[in-house]
């Protein structure tokens, strides 16, 4: 098996770090909560989301189960068309990562009418193409 640089390696992290995170604001989990999960404290939850610290494969196992999920989706695994996939769980990375997009999408989660939510997806994918947007 070749071996990974420690460049990737940092990248990996990073990225496994941000998909804790990003997983853990869409529950509205605070890092004390996920942390108390853990049974490790609030400060290495954040080093965790910040790639500082490695997570190692059984406590990545465990912050899957406290968050949700599987291990494999907070590597960016997804099954399926990969290539399609990944575009789109990237899309909404990018998304629910900003704090603009983060706030529509918890907002627009408490809208309860199906039209008025349909209405704005229009609007938003009209004001996209006006853009110059796909």
């Amino acid at each position: 098996m070749p071996r990974t640089s420690n460049n990737t390696a940092a990248k990996i992290d990073s990225e496994v770090g941000a998909r804790i995170k990003m997983r853990r604001k869409v529950l509205g989990m605070s890092q004390t909560s996920l942390g108390e999960k853990l049974g490790v404290t609030f400060q290495q939850v954040q080093k965790y989301e910040k790639g500082m610290n490695r997570v190692g494969s059984s406590r990545l196992q465990q912050i899957a189960h406290a968050l949700g999920t599987t291990p494999a989706a907070l590597f960016g695994q997804v099954e399926g068309d990969q290539t399609t996939k990944m575009v789109e769980v990237q899309a909404i990375e990018q998304l629910v990562r900003s704090s603009e997009g983060f706030a529509l999408n918890v907002a627009f989660v408490k809208i309860r009418d199906e039209q008025v939510r349909r209405s704005i997806i229009a609007l938003v994918k009209s004001l996209a193409t006006d853009q110059g947007g796909n």
